[in-house]
């Protein structure tokens, strides 16, 4: 009997720490205090472009995004414009042409190029930029061409054919190697004396060809929201950076997704890398 009240006095102890809420994600403001979710979406609703920093794996982060699409489309009152990294410019032929309904998913998906996690991850934006009649830009540079800077460097494309170049940001592009964003590749590739600069130059391109696509396709009263990873767009660099210098005047809100171990609280460091920090469990499930 004793043994048996000793059980369960410990069992009683045991609850209160088992029973906690088990939650999946937590909203931070860049000062790491927490938030909620209607707090965030309101004011990113009044902002220009919205930029969705994700981790390309998580699929809390693209739950939200899709949540947030919705959201959005509802506040603004369906004047949005979808773009993401994930589709090539030269492939918004056929973003067009599926959306549009001329060409089957079939056609779509065997020619399009898509990540390999595209049916889990990006199909449902596209589906739904599709059932509510939106534009959805693919706003990346052809990997090609990213490919071709790693390889022989930023210059290397000023020799692309008149129709290639239609593709890429207008040239030559400025790249500020100072700017923490590409400082950091540069320290990853200190050991490769080769081509270090050619690492920041190939994500360059990128994000002033994301950023141009951003600029091209905007139009008054609507909203751009576009799906990247973090990085692109981490402590209002990358695409952002590009981004005011090609249109200074546009208002900008950005979220960012992160794992941790603990997400009771922000980290420290990770405190003004975006105006929203949405922080996920590091033993979420991936999505590949």
């Amino acid at each position: 009997m004793k043994s048996a009240l000793f059980s369960f006095t410990l069992l009683c102890f045991a609850i209160p720490s088992l029973a906690q809420d088990k939650l999946a994600f937590k909203i931070f403001d860049d000062k790491g205090k927490e938030v909620s979710y209607e707090k965030m979406i309101k004011k990113v609703a009044a902002k220009d472009v919205f930029f969705f920093g994700e981790l390309h794996n998580n699929p809390i982060a693209h739950w939200l995004q899709l949540e947030m699409t919705q959201d959005l489309y509802k506040l603004r009152d369906g004047q949005i414009i979808l773009g993401a990294e994930m589709f090539e410019r030269d492939n918004q032929l056929l973003m067009n042409e599926y959306l549009n309904g001329m060409i089957s998913e079939k056609n779509f998906e065997d020619e399009a190029r898509l990540w390999p996690n595209y049916q889990t991850d990006y199909k449902p934006l596209v589906e739904f930029a599709k059932a509510n009649e939106l534009f959805f830009a693919a706003t990346n540079i052809p990997r090609r061409y990213a490919s071709l800077v790693f390889a022989e460097g930023i210059e290397k494309l000023m020799d692309l054919e008149e129709d290639a170049k239609r593709y890429v940001a207008p040239l030559p592009i400025e790249i500020d190697l100072e700017l923490p964003a590409y400082k950091d590749m540069l320290s990853m590739m200190a050991s490769h004396t080769e081509g270090n600069v050619k690492f920041p130059q190939a994500q360059a391109i990128k994000d002033a060809t994301m950023a141009y696509s951003i600029v091209e396709h905007m139009k008054d009263g609507q909203q751009f929201i576009h799906y990247n990873g973090s990085y692109h767009s981490d402590r209002y660099q990358g695409i952002i950076w590009y981004l005011n210098k090609y249109d200074s005047k546009l208002s900008v809100a950005t979220v960012k997704t992160i794992e941790q171990e603990d997400i009771s609280e922000l980290q420290e460091e990770m405190a003004g890398t975006a105006d929203y920090i949405i922080v996920i469990p590091a033993n979420m499930t991936k999505t590949y």
